[in-house]
């Protein structure tokens, strides 16, 4: 039987999300790649455990999670009946719906039906009777905005959610979706956006600036650039690597010797830090508080508690972050 550490709390920073009353880790655990049936159980059960005593409370996943879709949420769920039953109320997991689920007309986007029916399976699958953070994954072009921002109210009123989120939304679409949330009475709790430093999207675009006028939360995906910033590519392409494989996130064309050069200088900024290139580029992310959490995957226990310790220094000099924007730009 699981017991969780007594002094899980004592490490990890908590930040609000927006104006709200809800806390979340610094770093929050996605469950994207490595929880499907192609990974030993005890390794992703070890994860979890380890992730929860170092302090990481959030559990992020989404309905297509896995591979294959679905699988994630059922490891999770198993997870949570043999080790963290007794701890669900210090547990923010969080799902989503967008993407394609089942085949057919109504199987993704952001119909009422999509997205009503895929918490639904997403609650079974995980043995829920709630969620804390249910998102729209993607915004839908063809479904008028009020519908799915509909669907998500309604989840919070019939308990199935306590928040809501939006996902991939353009600074515009966020600044609807909220109007619309909050004339319901449901706040627009967080936005999910890649960033990274080297993906400013979320600074160009001026997504944070309009979190920051909306007070609603931000908690960052692919903040590792999908492995680049880990520092496994300042050699080459291990043959066991993402782009090795061709992963459609991450492409070995994209990989050039000038890119190759760009990551040896930020590792080299990050070895004066007393930091990996990962840790660094996580405290990056983090600096100034403007993001609430960034998100992190592992496949190992160890891997999480490398990327954990990326907490104990999120302060950047002028200079530093002056070098990372030349480095970055080139």
């Amino acid at each position: 039987m699981y017991t969780a550490h007594p002094g899980r709390y004592a490490d990890m920073p908590y930040r609000r999300t927006g104006r709200s009353g809800l806390k979340l880790p610094a770093l929050s655990l996605g469950l994207w790649h490595n929880f499907g049936p192609d990974r030993p159980v005890e390794t992703q059960r070890a994860i979890l455990r380890r992730a929860f005593d170092l302090g990481v409370t959030h559990f992020d996943l989404a309905n297509n999670y896995g591979p294959p879709p679905g699988s994630a949420e059922s490891a999770l769920g198993e997870a949570l009946k043999a080790d963290f039953a007794p701890y669900r109320d210090e547990l923010v997991v969080s799902t989503k719906a967008g993407y394609l689920m089942w085949p057919g007309p109504y199987g993704e986007w952001g119909s009422r039906k999509y997205l009503l029916s895929s918490l639904d399976q997403s609650l079974s699958r995980m043995g829920l009777e709630y969620v804390d953070i249910f998102y729209s994954h993607r915004p839908d072009p063809d479904t008028p905005l009020e519908e799915t921002m509909g669907a998500l109210h309604t989840a919070v009123q019939q308990g199935k959610a306590l928040y809501v989120g939006v996902s991939n939304y353009s600074p515009e679409q966020t600044r609807e979706a909220a109007r619309i949330l909050a004339g319901l009475g449901t706040p627009l709790l967080i936005h999910q956006p890649r960033y990274s430093m080297l993906d400013r999207r979320p600074e160009t675009s001026g997504l944070l600036d309009a979190l920051d006028e909306l007070e609603t939360g931000s908690i960052a995906y692919s903040p590792l650039e999908q492995g680049l910033l880990t520092g496994r590519y300042l050699d080459g392409i291990p043959e066991d690597s993402r782009a090795a494989s061709d992963s459609p996130f991450l492409d070995s064309d994209a990989l050039t010797g000038e890119l190759v050069g760009r990551l040896r200088a930020l590792n080299d900024i990050a070895g004066s830090r007393g930091q990996s290139l990962a840790q660094m580029a996580l405290a990056w992310v983090l600096r100034e508080g403007r993001v609430t959490s960034a998100l992190v995957g592992a496949s190992s226990p160890q891997q999480l508690e490398d990327s954990v310790a990326a907490v104990r220094n999120l302060d950047f000099g002028a200079d530093e972050l002056a070098r990372i924007d030349e480095i970055v730009r080139q």
